[in-house]
């Protein structure tokens, strides 16, 4: 692997804000000096991810997740330091040559890795057999017949699979990848009760989907001739690299959009995101066949707080547009619905009425959330018979509690009044008594149990802890402490092990580099849990005018924890001795422990 020049790993990092990067992954927020946003490394309703433009790094305060720009796009995208520092190369202008690496991070398996390699093997072979060569001109000619353009077909890598049974999988064993391991990922299939395989895709037009790193990661198949028994898409199964309720089609490439939009549309099919491309709409996504799931709504919510849902016009598409938008209202996001006409889905819509047309009288004229639901509600209901009346006003509601506006409920209720021919009067009346039964069923859920004294679990910060924190943190900023520690305690001078990891890496850190450089020894540091350790101790307050004073009190409690721990344990051995009758050896532990606790008073 190439070195990469310091000078510029410095002028990537420094031209890179950190708020900007993450920007385009969280939505965030600015409070006093700092931004602030929902943690993307871990699930919480309130923001405790903290981001310093001055100091440019990144701290939660609920998980420890932290570090600089590069270090983020390396735990986000799950990229290695120079695929990192590679793609925010190119972010600013600076481009280098390296080879992607498909996401050789330690917590991607080499079997995973191999997965990615051989689909975007696959993706590539399927995209040239589509655009170069005789077998593939059927297949072309009839997406340039749907509106596809050649630009869009390279955009979304748009394939085709021959009709023969092997052809990928002769490629595959050629290129070197296991057939087991392929089968495993979905690219092939194994013959029952033999030893043979064959392509899972055969004669269909190849759609790639990829993670939000943008790595190649499943299939979808769509059959071209309609009069075959074959079912009309078929997609990759669920694989150690693709898991549907966790990915969403097209969020590597809408991302930065959504984020200057501050809106996401979600869709039902990759085909419904590739039709909104066409009528010029980007910030798409779309589920992989599977309905929306809490997953799917935190990838979202890092990014916005407003989602258009814009589902099929057919029954189905209705009550699936209902559940993810009551999942979204759940998880206090604004939530607007699209709705087709004529049973239609979005591919359609735009084949027959045009691009503007899908943009202006669909995308940009939505339902908010409680007429979409009044909408829902009033499916199959009567007016003429008083139980479906009745009905549908309790329905109604039960959404307007906790979601709506006195405004809202003005307004939707004067409408309810006028569908029902309920007075106003009554139906205000009703609201206050769901209302009512609503808030004391919170309250009963709420309430701790009786009598009863649960301590809570919470973490005890211990001297020893404080102490370690603030040593390294000296360690962090001043290279001659580390130098002279070093001589005079050689390599175990911490209790623990993590802290004893990063002061050994930090000792041949300053071999090469004379300087202290907190982001750069974050930046080698591979392991994630110690890069937490470090930015923690980043942030630790400290008095560099008194770092020999706080650097000696340090040693000093980190001693004197440590002569303790041996008193303990030779406390324990004197209880082990005496049960076994070795009246010698328990009076030897027992002045060693006199000697150990005298030698506590001088320190």
């Amino acid at each position: 692997m190439q070195r990469i020049p310091e000078e510029t790993i410095e002028q990537i990092r420094t031209s890179n804000d950190v708020v900007d990067v993450i920007s385009e992954y969280v939505q965030l927020t600015k409070r006093g000096r700092n931004w602030f946003g929902l943690c993307p490394f871990h699930g919480e309703q309130t923001p405790s991810f903290s981001v310093s433009q001055d100091k440019q790094i990144f701290h939660c305060f609920g998980c420890g997740a932290g570090g600089n720009a590069i270090t983020f796009v390396m735990d986000i995208d799950n990229l290695t330091f120079q695929e990192a520092l590679s793609k925010l190369g190119s972010r600013v202008g600076v481009e280098l040559d390296i080879e992607p690496q498909t996401g050789q991070s330690k917590i991607i398996s080499k079997e995973e890795t191999r997965m990615k390699e051989a689909h975007i093997f696959a993706m590539n072979y399927y995209h040239h057999l589509l655009l170069n060569t005789e077998e593939g001109e059927k297949a072309l000619l009839y997406l340039e017949e749907r509106g596809f353009s050649r630009e869009l077909i390279e955009q979304y890598k748009i394939g085709w699979s021959l009709p023969n049974w092997d052809a990928l999988t002769k490629l595959l064993e050629r290129k070197g990848f296991v057939p087991v391991e392929m089968v495993e990922c979905g690219l092939l299939i194994k013959k029952e009760n033999k030893n043979e395989y064959f392509d899972r895709f055969r004669e269909r037009i190849m759609f790639p989907v990829q993670d939000e790193a943008g790595h190649t990661i499943a299939f979808s198949g769509r059959v071209l001739n309609m009069e075959t028994q074959d079912a009309k898409y078929m997609n990759s199964p669920e694989s150690p690299i693709f898991q549907k309720s966790k990915v969403l089609y097209n969020l590597d490439v809408s991302r930065p959009i959504i984020r200057k939009k501050s809106k996401v549309i979600v869709m039902e099919g990759f085909m419904d995101v590739i039709a909104a491309a066409k009528a010029g709409i980007m910030n798409t996504v779309a589920t992989m066949g599977t309905a929306l799931t809490k997953e799917h709504i935190h990838k979202l919510k890092r990014l916005t707080d407003t989602v258009t849902l814009c589902y099929d016009g057919d029954v189905a598409g209705f009550e699936a547009a209902k559940r993810a938008a009551q999942l979204l209202v759940q998880e206090k996001i604004k939530t607007e619905i699209a709705i087709l006409p004529n049973q239609m889905d979005p591919d359609d819509f735009v084949q027959q009425n045009g691009a503007e047309a899908f943009e202006k009288q669909i995308i940009d004229r939505p339902h908010a959330y409680l007429s979409f639901m009044m909408m829902a509600a009033r499916r199959n209901k009567n007016f003429q018979f008083e139980n479906d009346t009745l009905q549908y006003v309790q329905e109604v509601l039960e959404y307007f509690v906790g979601n709506s506006s006195p405004v809202e409920r003005d307004l939707y209720i004067r409408q309810l009044a006028k569908e029902t021919n309920i007075s106003e009067e009554a139906i205000y009346q009703q609201f206050r008594k769901v209302e009512g039964k609503s808030i004391k069923q919170q309250s009963r859920q709420q309430a701790p149990p009786i009598a009863q004294n649960i301590p809570v679990n919470r973490k005890k910060v211990q001297a020893i802890d404080r102490a370690e924190k603030l040593l390294l943190a000296h360690m962090l900023h001043q290279v001659d402490i580390v130098d002279r520690i070093h001589q005079e305690h050689g390599l175990h001078v911490f209790i623990h092990d993590s802290y004893e990891a990063i002061f050994v890496r930090l000792i041949g850190f300053y071999d090469t580099y004379p300087q202290a450089d907190t982001h750069r020894f974050l930046e080698i540091l591979e392991d994630t849990d110690l890069r937490n350790l470090v930015m923690e101790a980043t942030l630790t307050e400290r008095d560099p005018e008194h770092a020999s004073e706080e650097v000696s009190d340090c040693l000093r409690q980190i001693n004197k924890h440590r002569i303790m721990l041996q008193i303990h344990e030779k406390m324990h051995e004197s209880k082990e001795a005496e049960k076994s009758l070795n009246m010698k050896r328990a009076l030897e532990l027992a002045i060693q422990i006199i000697d150990l606790k005298k030698s506590l008073s001088v320190i």
